[in-house]
């Protein structure tokens, strides 16, 4: 019986060293390099996706197709926003997603302030797949209403110079892109 305890807690505790040691992204900009702590304990999946899609190499390369000054720079749509791709539209960027199943809605109680990373989605609160936005201001009407899965915790400097939208909706005419995005260990 405590041979089955140990072995266990040995897994128990090798499982949360894996989730310790990936609990950061950097997000590599034209401006410099923007770090991201990951909320595995808030939002397990979402976490979970944001890292394959990472490991995947399928962000390197995704415009931030909204941006609206005040309020979230918007990116991750790996299937139409890939300017890498020859499935890059401009025009449809927005309403792509990667080719794996959409997310049930991991609501959490952390707020939308700024530097916050949170998962965009369409009406349904269950459709977060790959896309996402970084809060440029603190906006509470999102609280509990989309899932927030990170915060920036170096390099907002350099989310403030993405270029920002035209328009009420935001959309950019000649994105910033990520270059790419690795897992830091």
């Amino acid at each position: 019986m405590r041979k089955i305890y140990l072995i266990f807690v040995f897994i128990i505790f090798a499982n949360f060293k894996l989730l310790a040691m990936e609990n950061k992204i950097l997000i590599k900009l034209e401006y410099g390099i923007v770090e991201i702590e990951l909320f595995s304990d808030h939002a397990p999946k979402h976490v979970e996706r944001i890292l394959t899609l990472s490991k995947n190499k399928e962000y390197d390369g995704v415009v931030f197709h909204r941006v609206i000054d005040g309020f979230m720079a918007q990116t991750g749509d790996v299937e139409f926003g890939n300017s890498n791709k020859e499935t890059f539209s401009l025009d449809r960027a927005g309403t792509g997603s990667s080719t794996l199943p959409d997310l049930k809605s991991e609501f959490n109680n952390i707020p939308h302030e700024r530097g916050t990373v949170s998962m965009a989605r369409s009406s349904n609160p269950n459709s977060g797949n790959s896309q996402f936005f970084i809060c440029l201001e603190a906006a509470p009407h999102l609280d509990r209403q989309y899932t927030v899965f990170g915060k920036v915790i170096k390099g907002m400097e350099f989310v403030d110079q993405i270029k920002k939208g035209d328009g009420p909706n935001g959309s950019v005419s000649n994105p910033d892109k990520i270059l790419n995005i690795t897992i830091k260990k």
